[in-house]
């Protein structure tokens, strides 16, 4: 056989052999998150690949700034330098968190990940922040001209300060990001069907009374301490009336909005049901533990035992009914059932 007058011919399984092939294509950092499904950590300090890089600059340094002017604050002490030190330090921590937050959502987002929003660690974080903030700005007027507040009033401001910082921040943080809806988070209107879920929850709840009374009773014998109420009896008919406004109206929605409509929703999507529910319980027992304090550190560290496990059975069961039901109305009326229960045996206890 004789070769072409056009030369050999080429053969069809690979390049001649004289021609060069291309490089290959490099992958960017956010070509490979994206091809992985993972963002990229905020504890990774890097601007490489990031999507948005001036929001995580920014967001971490004045994170820093801010913390320490606060803790400045916080050391001085009465003062008027201090007082300013510490506004400004929780002001600044909690702008850096938001910061921070967006630029979590945008390289989630980025990432294609299941759930493309802050953390809810990171978002808590933020809470914290502003409810620091926003007490000292609503109380310290309130001392100046000279209004005293205590007892279960003073109980129901700092539960109304509180509502209204998360609600802000999930608006702000969660919503605003397009994260999550508030009809994902499992708040509709209050119809019948929010009404009939509101009651399915609140049929739970003696129950769950019952063993957690039995839970605490069994480590108060066994650790020797017993956690101080959140919301200790007055001894009035008026005191009682404010703390069920408190702890079994206010308190019971945005924690549930929090806790379970946020927290567990933003978990189940990174990391299924069963593990969201046990992760949220958690998280929600540990912040209601966190204030007990003690004589000393073991006596604190039990009745911070105490306060978190006596806290646990409530908190499955609430995660439970909000993932069964879909519905914020099924944790709310769980929660506010046995928070009422739970005030109206201490105050009758008190009274006797």
């Amino acid at each position: 056989m004789t070769d072409s007058p056009a030369g050999p011919t080429a053969s069809s399984d690979g390049p001649p052999p004289d021609a060069v092939l291309p490089a290959p294509e490099e992958t960017s950092p956010v070509d490979q998150a994206e091809a992985s499904n993972t963002p990229v950590s905020l504890f990774k300090f890097t601007i490489d690949g990031r999507a948005a890089p001036g929001l995580f600059v920014v967001g971490w340094i004045l994170l820093v700034v801010a913390a320490g002017a606060g803790l400045i604050g916080l050391t001085a002490g009465p003062h008027l330098a201090g007082i300013v030190l510490f506004v400004g330090g929780a002001a600044g921590v909690l702008v850096a968190l938001i910061l921070l937050g967006g630029s979590q959502a945008i390289e989630r987002r980025a990432a294609g990940a299941a759930y493309a929003g802050p953390s809810p660690i990171l978002t808590f974080g933020a809470v914290v922040a502003g409810w620091y903030l926003a007490a000292v700005v609503v109380l310290a007027p309130l001392q100046i001209l000279g209004i005293e507040i205590d007892g279960p009033a003073l109980t129901l401001v700092g539960i109304v300060i509180q509502a209204v910082v998360v609600i802000g921040l999930l608006r702000v943080m969660v919503v605003g990001s397009e994260a999550l809806t508030w009809a994902e988070m499992g708040l509709t209107r209050p119809n019948r069907a929010a009404f009939r879920d509101f009651t399915w929850g609140a049929l739970l709840a003696a129950p769950v009374v019952v063993a957690t009374g039995l839970l605490v009773v069994g480590l108060v014998q066994v650790l020797g301490q017993q956690p101080t109420s959140p919301l200790p009896p007055s001894g009035s008919s008026a005191g009682l009336l404010l703390n069920l406004v408190s702890g079994a109206i206010l308190a019971p929605f945005y924690e549930e909005l929090f806790f379970r409509g946020f927290v567990l929703t933003a978990w189940r999507r990174m990391a299924g049901p069963a593990s969201a529910i046990v992760r949220s319980a958690l998280l929600f027992a540990l912040i209601h533990a966190i204030d007990q304090t003690g004589e000393n550190f073991g006596a604190a560290l039990a009745v911070a035992i105490v306060a978190a496990a006596g806290r646990l059975p409530v908190a499955l069961v609430l995660g439970w009914a909000f993932d069964r039901r879909r519905s914020l109305w099924a944790a709310v009326g769980l929660h506010a059932t046995f928070n009422a229960i739970l005030l109206i045996v201490a105050e009758r206890a008190f009274a006797t």
